[in-house]
């Protein structure tokens, strides 16, 4: 490492982690002391992931306002420092974040809220991918129906929300004044995707939820139907089953079916 390196390497690290060794290598300037020159450096750092927090996290941005949530982006730097050049990834770590740092885990609609925008940005940036329509299934014989297997697309995304999350970012995102917070006596269980560029999501029932978990994990049509007997009426499972592998394909959730 040469000189310079190692110069921008110390730099670099007092902006990321505060270490002050690197004062010792700058002048004062006419004006200001060497450590408020620093400063301006390090809030900036700050400030500009912060302005990437909120880009991606509008409305969550909106629920808390710019003091709170300026606030929280302040502690989430300090605590998750960035450590890729693509700004676009550094929210990633977001949601957990707030889920488990005090005193935002102690509202659990705001880690649900940032869980829910994270979902529909990775949804809008995923890979894309094959998209199976209604031929491709119809092409397959009855009887071999039971061994069916499917992939959802790269851009689907599952998530439960133990709060009234989803209802509160709607209200925000048209305009209103969202419902007070209050946790849900079931999860919310979301589908998120994109259709083209655009990303989707739609509510699942408990029943629909857990066919596509156990059809993502590769679970056989005819074992899905199976399961499906236990919820509801056994007789009309397998007929339920064809309904939501209708829906997803219309929908563009699936890259691939396959026999066993």
């Amino acid at each position: 490492m040469n000189e310079f390196e190692r110069l921008q390497d110390a730099f670099q690290r007092s902006i990321v982690s505060g270490d002050d060794r690197i004062l010792g290598e700058i002048l004062d300037s006419p004006k200001e002391k060497r450590d408020v020159l620093l400063g301006v450096y390090r809030h900036a750092y700050v400030s500009r992931l912060v302005e990437a927090l909120r880009n991606d996290h509008e409305h969550l941005h909106g629920y808390l306002g710019d003091e709170m949530f300026d606030k929280m982006g302040a502690a989430y730097v300090a605590a998750k420092p960035s450590q890729q050049p693509n700004m676009r990834w550094f929210s990633q770590g977001l949601p957990e974040f707030l889920r488990t740092t005090e005193p935002y885990s102690e509202h659990p609609v705001v880690g649900d809220i940032a869980a829910f925008e994270k979902a529909l940005n990775d949804a809008f940036d995923a890979p894309d991918g094959a998209v199976i329509g209604i031929a491709d299934v119809a092409a397959f014989a009855p009887e071999t129906w039971n061994e069916l297997r499917f992939k959802p697309h790269p851009t689907a995304c599952r998530l439960d929300l133990a709060t009234n999350a989803l209802e509160i970012w709607q209200a925000l995102r048209n305009d209103e004044t969202p419902p007070d917070a209050a946790t849900r006596d079931e999860p919310n269980r979301i589908l998120v995707w994109r259709d083209d560029v655009t990303p989707m999501f739609r509510e699942l029932s408990l029943e629909e939820a857990m066919m596509w978990d156990e059809a993502c994990a590769g679970i056989p049509f005819g074992v899905l139907c199976s399961m499906l007997a236990t919820y509801a009426d056994p007789d009309s499972a397998a007929a339920r089953g064809a309904g939501y592998l209708h829906g997803w394909v219309t929908s563009g959730l699936l890259a691939e079916v396959s026999k066993g």
